[in-house]
């Protein structure tokens, strides 16, 4: 949070947010409970994916084709996260499928 609050001050924005929220700053998860889904955390630092597997978190390193101690996955850009981890809309598309059988799938895609 230090270096986050350092960050705003030194660009003039410290007075924009009402609060700051991050890594540091959150509690610990709580226990798991009975069958969850797994939590994923995204981040571009190696250090705040190592802290991440530390406790627990299913971790994608983003910015980096090579994976590092601490992350599960690695990703060069976070807009093919779809194609690089299509288990996370697995459940949602079976889901989808029963509630709108009918319903037609069309692909389209983003240039940012």
């Amino acid at each position: 949070m230090v270096h986050a609050v350092r960050a705003l001050k030194r660009l003039g924005l410290e007075d924009c947010f009402e609060g700051i929220i991050c890594f540091e700053t959150l509690n610990p998860p709580c226990p798991p409970q009975g069958d969850q889904e797994p939590e994923i955390f995204f981040d571009d630092s190696v250090r705040n994916i190592q802290a991440g597997k530390q406790i627990g978190l299913h971790t994608v390193l983003v910015g980096k084709s090579q994976r590092v101690k601490g992350a599960d996955h690695a990703l060069e850009s976070i807009h093919n996260i779809r194609e690089a981890l299509p288990e996370l809309w697995e459940e949602a598309e079976k889901a989808e499928d029963v509630l709108y059988p009918e319903r037609v799938a069309m692909e389209t895609s983003v240039t940012a």
